[in-house]
């Protein structure tokens, strides 16, 4: 038992967090979601002190507005298999095991990121020998099915593959694996058919960041060359994982909004028409060529938050959406592109205090708005 002096330590500990704040509404995101056939949630990191539950005010809002999880890091294979001996599954099984406790469901993000960038440097650096399709093969296999089937029916959609697509020509992206497969579509193909395998009851996502802003066309045409490729080789892909970083273009949100629409509507019926579902897998909004005043910025990001959630949940078969964090204090755009201004950049529903932004509430509207879904449907 706690002597009395640690006691009062603790409570001054406590009172010293930020207290999240809620929106005036009272819902959270997820009982918004839920009433019309959608999921909301979050990302969340391990780290005590970050975008964990083990910050309590953090965790606070994930218990306000998420019934649906996705770890940030700790799933990708640099942090699961960091050297080729090596399996370290600790840090997602805690992630898992809390979020289980707190009655939310996790997605597993992601089993294959397959840019040179983000593979695992001992992948790139692999001597494949004198069969390397043989051995690529078995490296691939082995990521997929030691994550799949460890979890097994306590994930129930995973993000397969991230980001095959070079965003500026549309191409796919060659790795050491791909290479050493003797191609990136068999190596992607492989990593789907061998999740279906070992996860028959999960969804299989394809995730990738092309969106509607301009400068996107070539990112978003290589996508549907993929998605087309997945169904002519009769790849089990489920659905089209929409990352949905967007970014403003300056105070004219309203303009802005008007030329991307019809292009990012005849984008996302596309993919409907090839039978594929849709997620939002990542959501937040770069602040760009917008004024340092919070106020005013914070109006033009729910606005153009708004615009772009409308156009997208218009799509009947996307029924999950995630925020890539909910406050802006451990937001990752920060540290990848600071404003040129220095201002602190403001890309998530709450503030780096707690408190609900305009944003939070864009998103309640947006989620409120939106038609009602029919009765989710599983995984084939």
């Amino acid at each position: 038992m706690p002597t009395r002096r640690e006691t009062i330590g603790m409570l001054a500990a406590a009172a010293m967090c930020p207290v999240p704040a809620l929106a005036a509404d009272g819902q959270g995101l997820d009982r918004i979601a839920r009433a019309k056939g959608l999921r909301f949630g979050s990302a969340l990191s391990s780290n005590p002190k970050g975008a964990s539950f083990d910050n309590p005010a953090y965790a606070a809002l994930l218990r306000t507005d998420c019934g649906l999880l996705v770890a940030e890091n700790e799933m990708k294979w640099q942090h699961m298999q960091p050297a080729p001996d090596r399996l370290d599954f600790a840090a997602f099984d805690r992630m898992l095991s809390t979020a289980e406790r707190n009655r939310m469901i996790m997605r597993g993000h992601n089993l294959v990121w397959h840019r040179r960038k983000w593979m695992p440097r001992w992948v790139e650096a692999h001597d494949f020998g004198a069969r390397p399709a043989t051995e690529a093969a078995r490296l691939l296999t082995e990521r997929v099915e030691s994550v799949t089937r460890r979890y097994g029916r306590r994930i129930t959609s995973y993000d397969v593959v991230n980001e095959a697509v070079t965003p500026e020509t549309g191409k796919l992206e060659d790795t050491a694996l791909s290479q050493a497969m003797g191609s990136v579509e068999a190596t992607l193909d492989l990593a789907f058919h061998t999740a279906r395998a070992s996860a028959p009851h999960a969804e299989l996502v394809y995730n990738d960041y092309m969106s509607w802003e301009p400068g996107n066309a070539a990112h978003r045409a290589g996508v549907l060359r993929l998605l087309e490729g997945f169904r002519r080789r009769g790849t089990p892909v489920d659905a089209l994982g929409v990352q949905s970083h967007i970014i403003t273009a300056g105070p004219d949100t309203r303009g802005s909004v008007l030329a991307y629409q019809s292009e990012w509507r005849r984008f996302l019926d596309a993919v409907s028409a090839m039978g594929y579902g849709l997620l939002i897998t990542e959501f937040d909004v770069r602040d760009n060529g917008l004024p340092a005043d919070p106020v005013a910025r914070d109006r033009a990001v729910a606005n153009y938050a708004r615009a772009y959630l409308d156009v997208t949940l218009a799509q009947p078969q996307l029924r999950d959406v995630l925020a890539w964090g909910l406050t802006d204090r451990f937001s990752w755009i920060e540290g990848f592109e600071p404003r040129p201004d220095k201002a602190p950049r403001r890309p998530c529903p709450y503030d780096a205090d707690y408190h609900a932004k305009p944003l939070r509430a864009a998103v309640a509207a947006a989620l409120a708005a939106a038609p009602r879904r029919s009765a989710r449907r599983s995984a084939p």
